[in-house]
Parts: C-alpha cells; structure tokens; sequence
C-alpha cells in the first residue's frame, strides 16, 4: 500500500483540471474502470457560483442529527486535502485515502484524467465502503460538465445563487453560466433554485426544468423576515449561526430541498432542520474568529461573494483594517474598490499563489479609492501590522480576496476543528 507522500504524489500528478472537455466522456470511463461506484448510492446535487458550500453543510448537517450516513463532498479544500471529502463531518482518514488511492491507480493507466476526477473516483468509493445513506454533492466548476454530473438522477439537485465568474470556461454572461449550472437537472427529478437569483436565471432554470419534466421549486419571498441573526420563514422562526444576509437566503434554499427529501422518505424533523441552521459554520465563509482584536476571514473571490462580504462589514461599528490578496483570474479591481470603501486602511499583499496580483497594483486601486494602503509580500507582515492597528483602534481585522489566502491564514494562525 502506498504511504501518504505516495498518494498525494499520485493524486498530484495530475493536473488541477486535465484538458478541457466538450461531454462527460472522461469521467464516464473513470467511473466505468473503478466499478461505476456511483450507481449505489443516492445523492443531493448542489451547483452555484456563490453558496453552495455552506448550502452544502446546512442540508449535510439536518441529515447528520437525523441519524442518517451522510457524506459530504466539497471544493475546493480550505485547510488540507482531505476536508474536501467527509462523512458525517469526518474527513477521510489517511489509511482509506491511500488504499483506495492505490485500487485507482491500479485500474488506471496515463494521465488524461484531472485531479478533481481522481478526487471524486476516491470519494466515491469511499462513500460506498462506509455504505453512506445519502451524499451530498458539491460541483466543481459549472455544472453540466462537470465531472459529478456523472451521477444518476440525484435524489434533488439545488442551485444557489448565480453571478459571474470563470467567465473563460462557462461564458461572459450570467445566462450562459446558468445553463451551464441548469446542467445539473436531471430527467423526472425535482429542483431547487435560490431565491436570490435573477428573473432571467429564474426563467432559464425553470424552463430546463419543464423540459427535463424535473420539479421546479424556489422559495417565495413573501413567506420570509430577516432580522439580523434569526428569521421567520413559512411561520416558523429559525437562529442562524453564520454572518451575512445571504446566509438566510442559502439556509432558505437547504430548507426546501430537505422539505423535499421528505417526501422522497426521508425522516427531517423540523428541530434537526433548526438545528443545522443554528449550528452550522463553514470556514472561510464571512467567518468570524474572536480575540483581540476580532477577525473575520472570508475566501469570496468574485464581485458577488465579495459583494456579500461588504454588506457584511458596511454593518459593523468599528474600524476595519483590511489584509487583502487577489489572483489575476478574478475580476479584481472591482473586488478591491468594494473593500476599500469600507475600509479604515487596506494591506495589500501577494506571494500566496503563484498568479496573485502584486501587492503594489492593489494597493493602487485602493488608494484611487480613497484609502490609505500599505504593500506587503507576506501575509504574515500584514497581519502583524493589521493587527497592530486594529488593537490601537478597537478594530476589527478582515483576511479576504481570496480562498488560498484565506487558507494560509487559517492553517498557519487558527485552526479550529
């Protein structure tokens, strides 16, 4: 059997997303070569731009407290290789990943397949040894072709909320990236669409539906109330636990689709539904770390997860001292303008990824943007200073831009399980 260095030199020889594809072919003969393990288990199908990670662990977590097997599947990892594959919370364990790392490799021959192929082949059997009752099931990128659009029909697929972003692999308009996310609808299934989504997102969603004979389902706005850290949704009253307006919208959405897998047998009660919401937590998700001074560390990379976090902090009654890195494949002058604007002072920073954008070039824009910026090369300078000031202050200090950023933070300064 392979050790751990074996494996994820196996596992990283292959690159992040292989050559692009125009069908399911590839993945198909994966699955096809490992047993088709897919075909034995039952699956909740979640796509999104925005989202779909923390809708993701407020369905997981309703089933979880409702004793059923569950595993989780996410994108990607945010403190190490393994959290991306989960059951019941619990990642792989390094024993399981290297044995049925080694079964791929031993059925495999090149090297055509991505890292997110081989990934999900592992997670697959994994879920299928540990007789997972449910999966739920995080796309990649997209939907229609991402490679977990091998599985058959899904229990329920849930989309989340759709804006722009990898425009080059999924199209520069937010209709054409809907129709890659509408991909995911199956034949005679049932659909669950965010209700924060557009009306031309909404109608090019439910007419995929219509034509795939797939329930269409959406929450109504008129059935919700927000106030800050609750909410009344169908006249029951909900705490949620994670910061941010569109939380409520993401909880909303799981509430339907467990609403949903009711009806196809599932026992959800109520309580356990409340509970997930008001337990639930996800890293690098608007999330909020104590101490003096506070933190907040957020991975939103496009205009409209950013977007989400400024509305966060446009909240907040203290200075805010921005730590902020970007990598030039996202839209990051508007990102930065966004932040600048609520921010006291911006730190900008790079050398966190190979294609971050310089430290100098960020800090330019915010300075056009009024705020005052200062250019850092290690996240662990800017921190320092952020830190300095905020506790000078009584600020608060914002890690964001960026999900690797984020990760560098939490891996090498907190690290709560």
């Amino acid at each position: 059997m392979m050790n751990f260095d074996e494996c994820m030199d196996f596992i990283n020889s292959f690159s992040k997303s292989g050559k692009p594809v125009s069908d399911l072919s590839r993945a198909e003969n994966l699955m096809k070569i490992i047993g088709n393990p897919e075909k034995k288990l039952k699956f909740v199908h979640v796509a999104g731009t925005n989202g779909k990670g923390s809708t993701v662990e407020y369905i997981s977590n309703a089933l979880i407290y409702s004793d059923y097997k569950t595993g989780q599947f996410t994108s990607p990892f945010v403190l190490h290789y393994t959290d991306r594959i989960r059951i019941n919370g619990r990642e792989i364990d390094e024993k399981s990943l290297c044995e049925i790392a080694g079964y791929v490799k031993s059925q495999i021959s090149g090297n055509e397949y991505s890292q997110f192929e081989i990934t999900m082949a592992i997670a697959m059997l994994w879920y299928v040894r540990e007789n997972c009752d449910i999966v739920v099931l995080e796309c990649g990128i997209g939907g229609l072709l991402d490679c977990t659009n091998v599985i058959p029909p899904p229990l329920v697929s849930v989309i989340t909320s759709i804006s722009l972003d990898h425009t080059a692999i999924l199209g520069d308009t937010v209709e054409k990236i809907a129709q890659q996310k509408a991909g995911i609808i199956k034949e005679n299934s049932a659909v669950v669409l965010s209700m924060d989504n557009k009306h031309n997102v909404k109608y090019l969603v439910e007419k995929t539906a219509m034509e795939k004979n797939a329930e269409f389902i959406t929450p109504d706005n008129h059935d919700c109330k927000y106030y800050d850290k609750t909410f009344i949704y169908k006249n029951e009253q909900y705490k949620i636990n994670m910061l941010g307006f569109h939380q409520f919208m993401n909880a909303v959405t799981a509430i339907e689709a467990c609403e949903y897998l009711r009806k196809k047998g599932f026992e959800i009660s109520d309580d356990n539904i409340k509970k997930s919401i008001e337990t639930t937590y996800v890293r690098a998700r608007i999330q909020y770390i104590d101490g003096n001074p506070p933190v907040i560390v957020d991975g939103g990379h496009n205009p409209d997860g950013i977007k989400q976090l400024f509305n966060t902090l446009a909240c907040i009654d203290k200075y805010i001292y921005a730590v902020m890195g970007m990598v030039d494949s996202k839209d990051y002058p508007d990102c930065v303008r966004d932040i600048a604007r609520c921010s006291k002072v911006m730190f900008t920073v790079d050398g966190f990824a190979p294609n971050a954008v310089s430290a100098e070039k960020l800090a330019k824009i915010s300075r056009k943007s009024g705020t005052h910026s200062g250019v850092y090369h290690s996240l662990d300078e800017a921190v320092i200073k952020a830190k300095d000031y905020a506790l000078l202050n009584n600020g608060i200090v914002v890690i964001c831009g960026s999900l690797y950023l984020a990760s560098e933070y939490l891996n090498n300064y907190y690290n709560q399980d």
